[in-house]
């Protein structure tokens, strides 16, 4: 089993060191790429330097499914490689290792961008009043519904004016949270 990692934040004032957990990997590779990165990346860690090959062979994924996982992996900065030409047929092959220092970083990074859709969110639950279908379909704001002449889009139902004060509770709820807990993404 792979020991946990303890990994600092670059502004360590700010933030307490966490574990890099396989949940916490988990997480980051599910939101950044997608579960089917997983094994890629469980199978890296603790690893350095694997051929693309012998990823695909492991792990028994076609190598054209493999690459693309792990160019994907690779974009988000969860992977890194490096290509060597094979001497006796002339390829290049790739190389690759898991940025498990990285994790931090982009565990940071997915809260920053998701506390600030949920702030821009909240800002415009704040800044406009909402009217609602009566059978749910629609949702739409002041302008909209003017646009419509207040009837649904969908099933042009008579549209009715919606409170959303809880919906500014829960953003509320959910951005001090997230401004609590570094790991609350």
């Amino acid at each position: 089993m792979h020991s946990e990692t303890i990994l600092k934040y670059a502004d360590s004032s700010k933030k307490k060191p966490f574990k890099v957990t396989k949940d916490i990997i988990k997480r980051v590779v599910t939101e950044l790429v997608g579960e089917e990165a997983l094994p890629i990346v469980y199978f890296l860690r603790g690893k350095t330097f694997v051929s693309e090959f012998i990823v695909a062979e492991d792990l028994n994924i076609e190598i054209h499914k493999t690459r693309n996982l792990l160019y994907r992996l690779l974009e988000k900065d969860i992977l890194s490689f490096r290509r060597k030409k094979d001497k006796k047929k002339g390829w290049y092959i790739c190389y690759w290792d898991f940025n498990e220092h990285n994790i931090p970083h982009l565990v940071d990074k997915i809260r920053k961008e998701k506390l600030e859709k949920l702030k821009t969110r909240l800002a415009r639950e704040e800044a406009s009043q909402f009217f609602m279908c009566p059978n749910a379909c629609s949702r739409l704001d002041f302008e909209s519904a003017i646009e419509s002449g207040y009837h649904c889009p969908e099933c042009n139902e008579l549209l009715r004016p919606m409170d959303n004060n809880r919906t500014k509770e829960f953003l509320m709820q959910r951005i001090a949270e997230m401004e609590e807990n570094p790991l609350a993404f």
